[in-house]
């Protein structure tokens, strides 16, 4: 068994890297959703922290893999692992275009440890996703500083209030290989 931040992380974190997932609105907008999520896809580095809450304070990092859906349709799958400390958690996600909506999962959904996506939104180099776990509901932004620089911050519902409780920081990480000519 995994200790309670660790829990905590391992959801925030998938939620927090499947920064790519959102309702495309009409269905002109599916291009524009799909061109987002390649342009996301990648191996993805970083810190984030808990800001608010029992675990305030608690900071972790995250290496993710995106790779965009396959076909016309929108959407991202990703792989990899967020860090508390020694403790080490898989990380995965799923999150698919259906219809004019998404639909998706991160680690095994609602029904189990994880989060289900509920709705969203794909606008520039941002989205917004809602999320959903039995009774919390709440919202995770991921915004596109540059092209190797992704910001994303997760909000739970409090009353009327949108909360911020988690922020991470992802930087895009690129292969060093060296490039010559042959002679």
């Amino acid at each position: 068994m995994f200790p309670r931040p660790s829990l905590i992380v391992r959801g925030v974190a998938a939620i927090a890297l499947a920064a790519t997932a959102g309702i495309a609105t009409p269905a002109s907008s599916g291009a524009r959703d799909k061109a987002f999520f390649e342009k996301v896809a990648g191996q993805w580095k970083g810190p984030g922290e808990i800001v608010a809450g029992k675990y305030k304070g608690t900071k972790f990092t995250c290496d993710l893999t995106g790779e965009p859906a396959l076909g016309k349709d929108a959407g991202i799958k990703l792989d990899g692992f967020c860090r508390v400390g020694v403790f080490k958690q898989p990380m995965s996600a799923m999150i698919t275009q259906k219809g004019g909506s998404y639909t998706g999962k991160f680690l095994d959904g609602a029904d189990g440890k994880g989060l289900d996506v509920v709705s969203g939104n794909v606008a520039n180099d941002k989205v917004v996703v809602g999320i959903n776990r039995k009774k919390l509901n709440g919202a995770m932004i991921a915004r596109l500083q540059n092209a190797e620089t992704m910001n994303i911050t997760i909000s739970v519902k409090v009353e009327e209030t949108m909360v911020p409780v988690i922020g991470v920081s992802l930087n895009r990480q690129m292969d060093n290989i060296a490039v010559g000519s042959i002679k």
